[in-house]
């Protein structure tokens, strides 16, 4: 099959405009093909991380109990988690890679989530590769994550382009820098309003995992503070209570693995889906280990499913 024919079986469902939803306006323009590939890489696993998270009522929150005495970098150093994409007909259409390493101080630590199409999509898409690196420190004990700086680097074929966040806490500012075609970089500077915390969703979901924000329980809802793009925003977080946690289960071909089962709630317009609804399954130590993303424009259900912990 040839990439122009592979390009027309795509037009057709990159012309179709996406529902209006109480909380979306319609939207009248074309989804671009190159959206959707991008959007394949991103959205799945951005959002099968946990992000900042407040409950809806106060907590006093506590590091995981498997942690002992150990801080929250030494908990989660050198743990690594691998993550395969299916959709439609592709059952491996993208794999992605998360990293935890020590940054080469005391207190330092750097994540990477490392994303690339495969086969025929990879093919069509240049062989897309997306990589998110974020660089924190230990505050509060050593018991708590600080975001330093975020960086977001795509490479498509033979071309790159790069986002970058750096977050200066003394001075109270965020630096956001964008790489211009010719290669350089433009920076502007915004202030951090005061009380306000700008983790990235990597350091955020490690904060998540050794219990930062508060305890998991099921039946809770939370609020989730995302990473600022255009404005502070939030989504709403469910955990399953466990009578419709024990109704998934049981639907499940392997349960090995899967503890609690929760439901994301997106704007429509950022999945590309019909309800923006995303759910799926935590591990024990609150890792995703499945998550889904149903009637996704052209691509239907997208699956994005762990099958490698090097440290479980």
């Amino acid at each position: 099959m040839s990439s122009e024919i592979f390009k027309k079986i795509l037009d057709p469902f990159c012309r179709k405009p996406l529902l209006r939803t109480p909380s979306s306006k319609l939207r009248t323009g074309l989804v671009a093909r190159r959206d959707l590939l991008r959007w394949l890489l991103g959205v799945p696993f951005l959002t099968f991380f946990p992000l900042p998270v407040r409950l809806s009522h106060a907590e006093a929150s506590s590091p995981l109990k498997t942690s002992g005495e150990r801080s929250i970098g030494q908990f989660f150093k050198g743990e690594e988690l691998f993550y395969e994409v299916g959709v439609w007909l592709f059952k491996r259409a993208a794999l992605g890679r998360l990293t935890f390493k020590e940054g080469g101080e005391k207190g330092l630590y750097i994540a990477t989530l490392q994303a690339e199409t495969l086969g025929v999509l990879g093919w069509v898409s240049r062989h897309r590769v997306d990589t998110y690196r974020a660089t924190m420190e230990e505050v509060e004990g050593r018991r708590r994550f600080r975001a330093l700086s975020f960086e977001e680097d795509v490479k498509i074929g033979s071309k790159k382009r790069r986002n970058s966040h750096t977050f200066d806490h003394q001075r109270r500012k965020w630096i956001k820098g964008r790489q211009r075609k010719d290669g350089t970089m433009t920076w502007t500077e915004e202030e951090i309003p005061p009380g306000m915390v700008y983790d990235d969703f990597l350091t955020a979901s490690y904060n998540f995992r050794y219990g930062v924000y508060g305890a998991i329980e099921r039946g809770r809802n939370y609020l989730v503070s995302t990473f600022p793009r255009k404005g502070a925003s939030h989504y709403e977080v469910k955990v399953a209570t466990k009578e419709e946690e024990q109704k998934k289960r049981s639907e499940l071909k392997q349960k090995g693995g899967k503890e609690f089962f929760v439901k994301l709630y997106l704007d429509p317009e950022v999945t590309h889906s019909k309800e923006g609804l995303i759910e799926g399954w935590l591990s024990k130590e609150a890792y995703p280990v499945e998550g889904m993303i149903r009637d996704v424009v052209f691509f239907g259900d997208v699956k994005g499913t762990l099958v490698k912990n090097t440290k479980g």
